[in-house]
């Protein structure tokens, strides 16, 4: 059950809507960073230029971005346009699904319940742990030799 002042919070968040009616979210996700517009449309998702499954040809990878919309029952109601670089392809849909969590959010704050009960609006803080001397990776020696 929610408290007065979470509802009062609640109440008080506006939408965040540019004049185009578009709404933006920035995602990150390993070295991956993802700018994220969306707008009322027909559904059609482009990633840097390209359809989405052209883009992200592995279909887990567009299940991933897909799953801020399938958990609020609103697919094909919105375009949008991702600018994504950096990191793998793995990394960079993880991007994707934070960004485009976020400018849900700003477009209409009541999905944010839904959306951090799903864990999409947590960016997820693990990265690739850095080389060390002396190791021939971040923790594995090299070959011990007795003679």
């Amino acid at each position: 059950m929610a408290t007065a002042a979470e509802i009062e919070i609640q109440e008080a968040r506006t939408p965040k809507i540019d004049k185009f009616g578009r709404a933006y979210g920035t995602g990150r996700r390993k070295d991956a960073t993802a700018r994220v517009w969306i707008k009322r449309g027909s559904g059609k998702i482009t990633v840097n230029g390209k359809p989405l499954e052209t883009y992200f040809a592995r279909p887990v990878l567009r299940m991933i971005i897909n799953q801020p919309f399938v958990v609020l029952a609103n697919e094909n109601q919105f375009d949008v346009t991702v600018t994504v670089v950096g990191g793998g392809l793995s990394g960079q849909a993880g991007a994707v699904r934070h960004g485009l969590s976020r400018a849900l959010d700003a477009y209409d704050p009541s999905f944010r319940p839904t959306l951090r009960k799903s864990g999409f609006m947590t960016r997820d803080s693990r990265v690739v742990e850095r080389k060390k001397y002396g190791r021939a990776k971040a923790r594995r020696s090299f070959q011990f030799s007795k003679r």
